[in-house]
């Protein structure tokens, strides 16, 4: 009697190691096939975190460029490491150089942004301390835009105003017809984005 029920007793434990044994491959399985979602909470290497937030990064800009009409004729490659976003490539214009460079910047989890694209000057070539020098372009870019908006408008196109830009601060010149225009005027300059304040002190009205 004895031998029978410890043939039953071995029968059971290798029964109980089997399922033991299926287990542990459905958990490997699972952990070896699982998406990075399901995978990033478990992971403990600081740099696997990383590098997929710097993944998600990296695709969240690319996105955003997609449907911006300013970024379109460049070609702009976008790199994330640690929350660093790196801008290598041509942009088509400093309008599109800043562009880029903003909209990676509003992307969560970007730290900060290392622009190193360039644009055509005249000779074909973009000088690198003009590049570098964030706050010229950032200048330049709201000259132009509010430029564009001034021509662009139905009530303003045909005023003649200069347009100068320094530190964020735009400056107008020019004679307008009356006080409304200016102050249409000095309204469509102050919506651009950048522009932290218009001076209009050198605008003079015609009306008196």
């Amino acid at each position: 009697m004895d031998t029978p029920s410890r043939a039953a007793a071995i029968r059971r434990a290798l029964a109980t190691i089997g399922v033991v044994s299926g287990l542990g491959l459905c958990l490997v399985a699972s952990a070896a096939t699982g998406d990075a979602d399901a995978m990033a909470p478990t992971a403990h290497s600081d740099s696997a975190g990383a590098a997929i937030s710097d993944a998600a990064i990296t695709t969240k800009v690319k996105a955003t460029y997609l449907g911006d009409d300013r970024l379109k004729g460049s070609h702009i490659k976008v790199t994330t490491t640690n929350g660093v976003v790196t801008l290598r490539g041509s942009a088509l214009s400093a309008d599109s150089k800043a562009a880029a460079e903003e909209l990676a910047h509003n992307v969560d989890g970007v730290k900060s942004v290392d622009d190193e694209l360039t644009t055509a000057g005249s000779n074909g070539t973009m000088h690198k301390a003009v590049a570098k020098t964030e706050r010229e372009g950032s200048d330049s870019w709201i000259t132009t835009k509010v430029k564009s908006e001034i021509l662009g408008d139905s009530v303003s196109k045909g005023f003649k105003v200069s347009v100068k830009t320094v530190n964020g601060v735009v400056v107008l010149h020019g004679t307008l017809p009356n006080d409304d225009a200016v102050a249409h005027v000095k309204d469509l300059a102050e919506k651009v984005q950048g522009v932290k304040s218009v001076d209009t002190t050198q605008l003079k009205s015609t009306a008196g």
